[in-house]
């Protein structure tokens, strides 16, 4: 056991920044920090990350939105996972923050829309400060930027909630490389394109400053005090809290 358990007020949210992470280690990290966050062994907290090359399905999501072969993903040497998160099918890959808040939404509000809503507002204020408007659409979730060719998707969400606490989260797009949106039907809408930050300002974008962005609006949208945690001091204050609990639980997922 953990000998001197971490403390923390009630308004503090850990940022742990996990760098480049394969898909399934990250989903482990989550299912363990969910259970800690349940335990009351830590605070809210979010896990920032980058993963390489990736298509996820999630619960609701239909193979046929993947267009690619098992031949062609090795080929352009990208994984798949199937996962709990709802939804359909998205990618991840370098280039793209991905954020996995988890958050006990018992000391915010248990409203899974107004949850959602809130990480757009983070994505749409983030974006924001870098000149550009983006927006949501009736009917979607995730953020939109509107282009002469029509709407296009700068960041989608997909998240999974058990008993009030959040897992999974949003990607957005900062210099991904958006041929690989091309093998799947992105979160299952076929007349939408995916955009990047980059590509809407048309020059390079330093990842870290949108990050940074990022992280300040999210600790003001929720009303959070950000914190930096180290991963490995991360790592041994989940080693030392209580183990999980595998009984049946209400869960919901919502994806775009």
């Amino acid at each position: 056991m953990h000998s001197h358990p971490p403390t923390f007020a009630s308004k503090d949210c850990w940022l742990i920044d996990l760098g480049r992470i394969a898909y399934p280690p990250a989903c482990e990290l989550q299912r363990r920090a969910v259970e800690a966050r349940k335990a009351g062994a830590i605070p809210d907290i979010l896990l920032l990350c980058e993963h390489p090359h990736v298509i996820t399905l999630g619960r609701n999501g239909k193979p046929e939105n993947l267009r690619a072969n098992e031949r062609v993903l090795q080929q352009m040497d990208v994984e798949f996972h199937p996962t709990d998160r709802g939804g359909d099918i998205t990618y991840h890959g370098p280039g793209q923050i991905v954020g996995y808040p988890i958050l006990d939404l018992t000391s915010h509000r248990r409203d899974v829309r107004w949850y959602v809503h809130q990480l757009e507002e983070t994505m749409i204020r983030a974006t924001k400060e870098f000149g550009v408007e983006a927006h949501r659409i009736e009917g979607l979730h995730g953020i939109w930027l509107d282009t002469p060719s029509g709407p296009e998707k700068l960041a989608a969400l997909g998240v999974h909630l058990s008993r009030w606490v959040t897992s999974h989260g949003f990607a957005y797009n900062v210099s991904t490389d958006l041929r690989y949106f091309d093998l799947i039907v992105p979160c299952g809408i076929s007349d939408k394109r995916a955009t990047s930050l980059e590509r809407a300002l048309g020059r390079p974008v330093d990842n870290d400053e949108v990050v940074a962005s990022i992280t300040c609006n999210f600790g003001e949208v929720f009303e959070r005090f950000i914190t930096k945690m180290p991963r490995q001091e991360f790592n041994a204050i989940l080693a030392g809290s209580a183990g999980s609990d595998p009984a049946a639980e209400d869960s919901a997922y919502v994806h775009g």
